[in-house]
């Protein structure tokens, strides 16, 4: 018990008790997490020649990422994971605006963090494949490592469009599976469902640009990799792509955000009228017949 003492001592000390601070070190963490694991995925695939990985390893780690971040900061932060479905949250009223700079802030500094630590350690791997130049585009390009960039035949128009269905798809899975008066999911699986929902879009929305749906995850990447070695082409290459997956994951949500809204969460009952449904479904035509006579 004396031993114990010290210890005790000691969680006292560190122990922060400010709640927007265990906010945002959690939603650091999260990010951290699902970045370092996503975009070490892509890198083993891409510096192997994808003898180690193709575009179903990228998308699954991808996937199951989200899934064990949000068990890493789901219960302190909410692991929004994204700017994107942070402002979903301030939209709905279940988040308030003030944080949302905040949120922003820290998930753009842990996705540049994580991008550190991707390339640390990756370093011999990234040299050894590219032979020390690290290019944007070409046969040994290693940027999408990092950063989403556009396929060859893909216009801006095209794939703006492409981040706004994806985004709006995002945050309408994400308010059906966060709506209790849904259908809704058993609690603690939660992440689970969310990561089936992320690989999903992955595999049918991901050839044009690999689906960022993120403003975050784009580009604190984006500018680790400018000061990096692989220089201001990460932000002219694909005729100036980099503004797209930061600006269209946002009216996506938006657009998402008042689609499920509109069409599902403003049309649930009222309690007094979902009891009465209950009862009437539960009661058996035969009561029903009786009560009529009666």
């Amino acid at each position: 018990m004396a031993g114990a003492q010290p210890l005790v001592q000691i969680k006292e000390h560190l122990r922060i008790h400010n709640l927007l601070v265990r906010q945002c070190l959690a939603e650091f963490l999260g990010v951290f997490v699902l970045l370092l694991l996503t975009q070490g995925a892509v890198a083993q695939a891409v510096t192997s020649g994808e003898t180690k990985g193709n575009f179903f390893t990228m998308f699954l780690c991808g996937s199951l990422s989200v899934t064990i971040a949000i068990y890493v900061a789901g219960n302190v932060s909410g692991a929004h994971l994204n700017p994107a479905f942070s402002l979903a949250m301030c939209l709905v009223g279940r988040f308030p605006w003030a944080k949302f700079p905040i949120y922003c802030v820290v998930q753009l500094l842990a996705a540049f963090c994580a991008s550190g630590a991707t390339y640390v350690l990756y370093y011999d791997a990234l040299q050894n494949y590219t032979g020390g130049d690290l290019t944007v585009t070409g046969p040994k390009e290693t940027a999408s490592i990092f950063a989403t960039y556009p396929a060859p035949y893909l216009s801006l128009n095209n794939g703006f469009l492409d981040q706004v269905l994806g985004t709006g798809m995002l945050i309408v899975g994400l308010l059906a599976i966060l709506d209790r008066r849904n259908k809704g999911v058993p609690a603690g699986l939660e992440p689970v469902v969310v990561g089936l929902l992320i690989l999903t879009i992955g595999l049918s929305m991901g050839v044009n640009c690999g689906f960022p749906l993120n403003p975050a995850r784009d580009l604190g990447p984006r500018l680790f990799t400018y000061v990096a070695g692989w220089g201001p082409e990460v932000f002219s290459a694909g005729n100036g792509w980099w503004w797209v997956p930061v600006v269209a994951p946002l009216v996506g949500a938006t657009l998402g955000t008042a689609t499920y809204q509109l069409m599902v969460a403003l049309h649930h009952p009222e309690d007094s009228e979902s009891v009465q449904e209950t009862s009437d479904l539960e009661t058996p035509a035969s009561a029903k017949t009786m009560e009529s006579k009666l």
